[in-house]
């Protein structure tokens, strides 16, 4: 009977603290005064925390503080027979901004914590994480400081650190409008600063705005754990946590000219075009003879997908086939190198004179600051008759009055002399086409396996309808994706919206694009402009019908031909 007694009483004592509700709140900081870029840690002190207690809404910190992290301990003692029980609420806490802020009351069950005040001193030098420790530090450098929506900026984070790091990680910035991809590997050297010695730990971010405006840059966080070699404690692997900050940065980004046009908005530090392959020293070629001949684009501060797709422009007197399309991305110091490569084969048809028009690209320089041209100039070339073809006339005109044995007796070496060479240039030209046909119906099989495809689970129909709801809600970039979507699924050339203007044939649709591109790029929204969109494809795609001119301005563009 008396142990059963001792149990209950054991049962009551442990269940004690679940039973008692929340009291004795208390909020405390470890420092009631920092520098801009450290770290403070509040502590909610909670007695006989009851068992169900949920955690503090800690929503009314964020107006002036970045919260870290938080961390729970407890404890639950019984002296003389009392119980008790203790819980301990850490929230680590970044200030934002110098001055004096206030930690506003928690609400803790039915109690609360009475409100702080935090002392925030500005920092010096290079970041304010650098003011408050000498021997590990953050630095952040963005380049430039301002630009145009859709250029690359080079943004660099550097951790210089004295001491032994034994665990960390450097966060990556989030940067709202703004597209942020890592360049390479981390970089590590040594530097000397102020007669001290630093090993250096180097990152590369690429930058892309995806809207104009004022932009913030959230500081570069470096959190960790080191070690302090003149410690003896750190011989078994006492460490000390650390958190380092840079200092904040923002751009100022514009949107592209209000007068580009509907040409593709390229935003480059450097850009070039070429043709390779063109015959030197006034070489010719002969009717049925391939002239393989390769056009590059490369982009210095642009990826290769910002890039249009590279064609061949219109040919009078021969064929033009492409080849598969090579593309890639490098890196060269701080900035992404796109490249597009396209191969053609471009097949004389008649002798005579050959001449293949300019090609042109509009962009824009940013390092200039203006508007420049990449072109492929006009040239021409000489196409002799094909081999067979010159020995076939050549006894004709020598003996233009023998009997008709002597004639059928020349026509017969004539054609002794012809019709091999005839039947090579036209069989090579046969397995030629032979081959073409059959890569285009590998690539068709392989088509939808692309990264860059459209998935074929989705019926054009449906991305109709789900371009339609993106005209209505008014979001430019969902409504760009969308249509593109649309009319890759219809037609997989299609792969930007200057494609797809060239392509249709109802000049309502162009002019939707077109006001569609000038909001998304130049800020120039129209009224109504999302109910024009949507009433513009409201029936489908209005395709054009071969044959009818697609540049009436009669400049030539960068892709103006028709593959026959």
């Amino acid at each position: 009977m008396l142990r059963r007694f001792l149990a209950a009483c054991a049962v009551m004592l442990w269940l004690l603290p679940t039973l008692v509700r929340a009291g004795d709140v208390q909020a405390t900081l470890d420092r009631n005064s920092v520098q801009l870029g450290e770290t403070v840690t509040l502590n909610v002190r909670i007695g006989n925390a009851g068992g169900n207690l949920s955690m503090p809404d800690l929503s009314a910190l964020n107006q002036d503080f970045d919260v870290l992290g938080t961390s729970q301990n407890s404890s639950f003692n019984i002296i003389n027979g009392g119980a008790s029980s203790e819980l301990i609420i850490g929230v680590t806490l970044r200030p934002r901004h110098a001055g004096t802020l206030q930690i506003p009351s928690l609400a803790v069950g039915n109690n609360s914590t009475a409100p702080l005040q935090l002392q925030v001193a500005p920092g010096h030098g290079p970041t304010a994480s650098a003011n408050a420790r000498h021997d590990i530090f953050v630095e952040s450098q963005v380049e430039p400081a301002h630009g145009y929506v859709g250029q690359q900026l080079s943004y660099v984070v550097r951790l210089y650190s004295a001491v032994t790091i034994s665990a960390g990680a450097l966060e990556q910035p989030q940067v709202r409008g703004v597209e942020v991809s890592q360049l390479g590997n981390d970089v590590t050297y040594t530097a000397e600063r102020n007669g001290t010695a630093y090993e250096v730990h180097e990152r590369r971010y690429a930058l892309v705005p995806q809207q104009a405006g004022h932009i913030n840059i959230d500081p570069a966080v470096f959190q960790g754990e080191t070690v302090d070699p003149n410690d003896p404690n750190s011989l078994f692997g006492a460490s000390a946590p650390v958190t380092v900050i840079a200092a904040p940065m923002a751009i100022d980004i514009k949107p592209a000219p209000a007068d580009w046009g509907n040409s593709a908005w390229l935003p480059a530090r450097q850009l070039t075009l070429s043709l390779d392959g063109w015959p030197s020293n006034g070489e010719s070629v002969r009717v049925g003879q391939p002239l393989n001949l390769t056009m590059n684009l490369q982009a210095t501060g642009l990826g290769y997908d910002t890039l249009p797709t590279l064609s061949f422009p219109a040919v009078d007197g021969a064929t033009v086939y492409p080849d598969k399309p090579a593309t890639g991305n490098r890196v060269d110091g701080g900035w992404i190198v796109g490249r597009r490569q396209q191969s053609f084969a471009v097949v004389p048809e008649r002798a005579g004179s050959l001449t293949i028009p300019a090609t042109t690209l509009k962009w824009w320089n940013v390092q200039t600051d203006r508007e420049e041209t990449a072109q492929i100039p006009a040239r021409t070339l000489t196409v002799l008759p094909a081999i067979g073809a010159a020995a076939s006339t050549a006894p004709t005109a020598q003996a233009p009055a023998v009997t008709s044995s002597s004639s059928t007796h020349a026509l017969a070496t004539a054609t002794t002399h012809v019709v091999p060479w005839r039947w090579i240039a036209i069989g090579s030209l046969g397995l030629w086409l032979l081959s073409m046909i059959a890569w285009l119906l590998w690539r068709r099989r392989r088509l939808p396996m692309s990264i860059d495809a459209t998935p074929r689970a989705t019926s054009t129909r449906e991305l109709h309808q789900s371009f339609l709801a993106a005209a209505r809600a008014g979001d430019t970039a969902a409504q760009a994706r969308s249509l593109l979507a649309w009319a890759h699924a219809e037609r997989t050339s299609i792969q930007n919206l200057g494609q797809l203007a060239a392509a249709l044939g109802d000049e309502r649709q162009r002019a939707a694009i077109s006001v569609l591109q000038q909001r998304r790029y130049a800020n120039t929204p129209t009224p109504d402009d999302s109910a024009m969109l949507a009433d513009a494809f409201q029936r489908g795609l209005a395709w054009r019908v071969d044959g009818v001119d697609e540049n009436p301005s009669g400049l030539p563009p960068l892709y103006p031909f028709k593959l026959r």
